[in-house]
């Protein structure tokens, strides 16, 4: 326990000291498909993605010491169902823990989205960043999940200029020795 807390403020000390860089600068490389990834979304992911900056544990804290605050956005896949005469409704299996003060949009990494989870994901980018579109914005699963990956190259489609990919998401949040807190996905708006 005392090695996790010594960790985690050397960490926090380092990264007060770290500028975080808006400057993206990852290459497609052969490991990473053409587009976004279409199917089998938890395994091996690149060292960063196209048009959006990687951070690790440092990175993120860096910058959530700065006077412009990050939106964290956990993408989280769950189920939901869907039966015509009843609303959307997500039901997860189990509870989820992500970052604390992360927003949980589920379903938004998908390779192709449905209709319904574009709108959800624009709707809750406007409600979240108030219509900035310069608000920086980090995405996040788990290690090894390429939902994230999609959403930032996604987001970035939509004119998101500071647009982030913590790669480690919760599992290397919670390595690092910080805390997660139960999380909530935010409803779907029948509309």
């Amino acid at each position: 326990m005392k090695r996790s807390l010594l960790l985690a403020c050397i960490c926090l000390l380092f990264a007060a000291c770290q500028p975080v860089s808006d400057t993206f600068t990852c290459e497609r490389t052969p490991d990473m498909p053409p587009g976004l990834k279409m199917d089998h979304y938890r395994g091996p992911t690149p060292a960063c993605v196209p048009n959006g900056i990687t951070l690790d544990v440092a990175g993120l804290q860096a910058l959530q010491q700065q006077a412009d605050k990050p939106v964290l956005i956990d993408v989280w896949a769950i189920l939901l169902r869907q039966e015509a005469g009843f609303p959307s409704v997500w039901l997860p299996n189990e509870d989820h823990y992500s970052l604390p003060d992360a927003v949980w949009l589920p379903n938004v990494g998908y390779g192709q989205l449905e209709p319904q989870m574009e709108h959800y994901l624009q709707q809750n980018l406007q409600r979240l960043t108030g219509g900035d579109k310069g608000k920086p914005l980090v995405f996040f699963c788990v290690a090894d999940c390429w939902m994230s990956w999609n959403t930032v190259q996604r987001v970035r489609s939509y004119g998101y200029q500071r647009v982030y990919w913590y790669k480690d998401g919760t599992n290397g949040w919670q390595e690092a020795g910080l805390p997660l807190t139960k999380a909530e996905p935010v409803p779907v708006r029948d509309d």
